[in-house]
């Protein structure tokens, strides 16, 4: 006969055996600490980024040390010294956190003071050798201290026993603090700086978002985005699946196949260009194989990136679904050979014809392919740069969101503006990724 203490984990049962183990922690109270240190973080940390100035001048303050400098020492090496230097550092702080993934989160008083100084010591090391500033360095000190007593906290609290929560945060932190720099707060300084002027200086509201919607510039881009993610995906799709039937049932299906699947391995930077001598538009002889073949015709030769309104962006629309329908068609071609041939057999069988099988069998037994399909090049529509920047610069009317995001912060130094329209561009993206979420979040539920 089992017991209860039977049935405990055993990281719990070691942890209330060990020293100074108290009663079972409340999982509310210790959510609501996190929480609420959570919220404070976050207010340090944007006071950090868009309150304090500091100093570019002014010298590192406790470690005399930063990153920076260690850089700055590494570049002034000979090229034959910096890779076995790179390595050993690399190795060290590796060799770090596998000791005290290893070591610290054993049981006992000992690995809890271990535990406990690096909690603390870490998070101000880390912070320090970012080189906080004079006047941000009480910040920086502030930040890492709460940081770490969160840490220590809820490592403490958890119910999987002392060293668990340790454990799995020093695993997760490499991953989480490269997120954190390269995604997240960039995400929030672009977000902050889209309510302030060009200068980044001074707070102008919503102006930037209204110049977004209104001035020529910016309202075309968003209408061509919308455009891009509403054709594009459909056509691309469309062509895909058609591609995929048809060339599965025909001779020379591998070569047929790898015709099609060739621009998709062709970047957009040279996509843009072939298809720029295809619409090319001169004055005499024309080389643009459009133009050449409507001047064999008879007819006149038309300037296809300059044709408004929105002739010129469905010819670069055109270039985008040539580079995607080789996608679509082997995604979906692979969903389709995955179908049982029971199913068509059946349908077969009940005297359904050729397109009613399609539209009854096929289409439903690859409905997850499809919708991998048409978000993901949706996303890629929503993000097009190279293809108008390549192909016409954004000139009548044919920029879009992306290229106008890098236009209005390169060429006019207008970082409002350009933060303005990265905003309005992740909202149009993010219900694509929560969707894309939802679905594989299904798919795992059914399998």
């Amino acid at each position: 006969m089992s017991t209860s203490s039977d049935l405990e984990p055993p990281l719990t049962r070691a942890a209330a055996q060990a020293p100074g183990a108290g009663a079972p922690p409340s999982r509310s109270a210790t959510r609501w600490v996190l929480l609420a240190g959570a919220v404070v973080l976050i207010a340090l940390v944007l006071a950090l980024l868009f309150v304090s100035t500091p100093n570019p001048d002014a010298a590192p303050t406790t470690l005399g040390f930063s990153l920076n400098s260690f850089f700055v020492w590494l570049g002034g090496l000979h090229p034959l010294l910096q890779i076995p230097i790179v390595l050993v550092v690399f190795a060290v702080v590796v060799a770090v956190l596998l000791l005290l993934i290893e070591y610290a989160p054993r049981h006992g008083k000992p690995y809890m003071w271990i535990r406990l100084v690096a909690s603390f010591v870490i998070p101000v090391l880390a912070f320090m050798l970012l080189r906080p500033y004079q006047n941000a360095v009480l910040y920086v000190v502030a930040i890492a201290l709460i940081a770490g007593g969160l840490l220590f906290y809820a490592d403490y609290r958890a119910r999987e026993g002392a060293g668990y929560f340790f454990q799995l945060v020093l695993f997760m932190a490499p991953a989480v603090i490269m997120l954190m720099i390269g995604l997240i707060v960039p995400a929030i300084s672009t977000f902050a700086k889209s309510f302030f002027d060009k200068t980044g200086k001074n707070f102008v509201g919503l102006d930037n978002y209204v110049w977004t919607f209104t001035n020529p510039d910016g309202f075309w881009s968003v209408i061509n985005t919308l455009i891009w993610a509403l054709i594009a995906p459909t056509v691309s799709t469309i062509i895909g699946l058609a591609y995929a039937v048809f060339i599965d049932r025909a001779r020379g299906e591998k070569l047929l196949k790898v015709l099609v699947f060739m621009p998709v391995a062709i970047s957009f930077v040279g996509a843009g260009i072939i298809w720029k001598f295809v619409y090319d538009y001169r004055q005499g002889d024309q080389i643009g194989l459009l133009n050449a073949i409507i001047t064999w015709l008879g007819g006149k030769p038309v300037g296809w990136l300059d044709a408004q309104p929105l002739i010129n962006t469905i010819c670069l629309l055109l270039v985008f679904i040539w580079t995607q329908t080789g996608f679509a068609m082997v995604i979906l071609s692979a969903a389709i050979k995955g179908l049982p041939p029971e199913q068509m057999e059946a349908a077969s069988l009940d005297g359904a014809n050729a397109w009613q099988r399609f539209t009854n069998v096929t289409v439903p037994g690859i409905r997850t392919s499809l919708v991998v399909v048409l978000t993901t090049i949706t996303i890629a529509s929503l993000k097009v740069y190279d293809i108008v920047a390549v192909m016409t610069g954004g000139r009548s009317n044919t920029t879009v969101l992306g290229f106008e995001m890098v236009n209005q912060q390169q060429r006019f130094q207008s970082y409002g503006h350009s933060s303005a329209l990265a905003v309005v561009l992740f909202i149009f993206v993010l219900p694509l990724i929560v969707y894309n979420a939802r679905q594989m979040r299904k798919q795992r539920e059914i399998r």
